[in-house]
């Protein structure tokens, strides 16, 4: 049997064991070409039927975050305007038209077109999944994020997708997190909490 190679202690303490949900942030910025790499990453992960639904927004000026500002909750803020990044991690509702290039060994676009159901549904779960992926991309090039519920779905829509149809799904903010501002780590659920083996 040949084992395939694993991730050592360092990337996992990276990924998941080290890794925190940030609120505060340093100053040290965050460059466009880090956000392309990033989701160059992200872009990789499996979806079903390469359907690939997700898109993203890095607001990353003074005008986009103003433009944001009114959405959000007043707990997320501060730390969202501090943010180098505030990515929208959106979809996108008519993700099927371009199934005749992501995946264009079958007719996939009309598994869709006739179900508003299966489209919303396929749309929404493979976009949330291609949201972690991005997360764990920016874990895996250094930088620290910090995702979050906690706005106005409608005032998203209204300020960066009018007339378009992506929708928002959830914020990540992005950059070097400042570890003065770490909560400490919540309990999880123990593997027989939340597992069953069938």
């Amino acid at each position: 049997m040949t084992l395939k190679n694993t991730l050592d202690d360092a990337a996992l303490s990276l990924l998941f064991t080290g890794a925190r949900t940030h609120n505060g942030w340093t100053d040290e910025p965050v460059t466009d070409a880090q956000l392309a790499q990033i989701y160059a990453l992200a872009s990789l992960g499996p979806t079903s039927a390469n359907c690939s639904p997700a898109r993203f927004v890095f607001v990353r000026t003074p005008e986009g975050k103003e433009r944001l500002a009114p959405a959000l909750s007043k707990g997320n803020l501060e730390k969202t305007m501090t943010a180098p990044v505030t990515v929208i991690a959106a979809w996108d509702r008519k993700f099927y038209d371009r199934l005749p290039t992501l995946f264009p060994h079958a007719d996939a676009r009309s598994w869709f077109t006739g179900s508003p159901e299966a489209a919303h549904e396929t749309a929404f779960r493979n976009a949330s999944l291609q949201a972690g992926y991005l997360l764990l991309a920016a874990r895996a090039v250094g930088l620290d994020a910090g995702p979050m519920s906690g706005f106005d779905k409608a005032k998203v829509d209204a300020a960066f997708f009018e007339g378009t149809d992506w929708t928002v799904n959830f914020l990540i903010n992005l950059g070097h997190g400042d570890t003065s501002k770490l909560f400490g780590r919540l309990p999880r659920l123990a593997f027989d909490e939340a597992c069953l083996l069938a």
